[in-house]
């Protein structure tokens, strides 16, 4: 029996009186895990932002690049952008899963580009940004997007490079303005969020989530001494979606597998 008060979309509203509803209108971008796809209603909405938040080790990493190679698989090029993490570091850890595929890089279908190095070509090493070095990363992420032609896009994390940032204000006026040149290009993004663990939080700075188009939310349970992953979509503008927590898995086999969450018995 899975938890109780969750709303699951029923493929019947789709059609009403020969008409269909405003949700079919969206294009999606699929994620390329099945169940989660199903409980988006077949996919991320094509330009939406994405949050996927979680604490260390819970998953967001391995989804998102399991969400590029994807993509790059159905001719949809990507680029990742990592900050927290050396790029020699994140591709051995990849080359665990089956899923991973080295040609997609090696082909430029998948991009995977260090941050960092791209801040310290532009002088922006200091501890604090100015609005003048948000526009200029501003300037420099649309570029490589519009360049590489990607449309699917991650930032892993915004949290990282959000504590440069001086005020709630330049985080909101970054994310937006970034969300909106990206679904300009039809280019959907993921921006993984750093959370302590046991929290019910969907950001470090708490204004990341009001701008996001969705969040999708990584924690966990404990049940009789296991923990068990879990997954949660909190919001997704433009499509309906279930809300009901399910358990995630992560094997090498297949990455991300979600299952329902059965109730714990007394």
């Amino acid at each position: 029996m899975v938890e109780d008060g969750s709303y699951l979309y029923n493929e019947a509203q789709e059609e009403k009186n020969g008409e269909k509803t405003p949700d079919s209108l969206h294009e999606k971008c699929k994620t390329g895990i099945e169940e989660l796809d199903r409980k988006l209603s077949g996919g991320i909405p094509v330009g939406n932002s994405v949050l996927m938040v979680g604490s260390s080790g819970s998953g967001k990493t391995t989804l998102s690049m399991q969400f590029l190679i994807d993509g790059a698989r159905n001719g949809e090029r990507g680029v990742f952008f990592t900050i927290t993490e050396p790029l020699f570091k994140l591709i051995k850890n990849m080359e665990n899963f089956s899923f991973y595929d080295k040609k997609l890089i090696e082909e430029g279908k998948v991009n995977i580009i260090d941050l960092r190095i791209i801040s310290d070509r532009l002088g922006l090493d200091t501890e604090k940004y100015t609005v003048e070095d948000v526009n200029a990363l501003l300037d420099v992420l649309k570029d490589i997007a519009d360049e590489l032609n990607v449309k699917r896009l991650v930032i892993d994390s915004i949290t990282a490079l959000c504590y440069r940032l001086q005020s709630k204000e330049m985080i909101r006026n970054f994310i937006f303005k970034l969300g909106a040149s990206l679904a300009s290009m039809d280019c959907t993004s993921i921006l993984t969020s750093e959370v302590p663990p046991n929290e019910i939080k969907y950001s470090q700075y708490g204004t990341e989530e009001f701008i996001a188009d969705g969040i999708i939310f990584l924690g966990d349970v404990n049940r009789r001494g296991d923990i068990i992953r879990t997954l949660q979509i909190i919001k997704m503008r433009g499509t309906a979606h279930s809300r009901t927590k399910s358990a995630m898995s992560i094997s090498s086999k297949n990455g991300i597998e979600l299952a329902p969450l059965l109730k714990s018995r007394e």
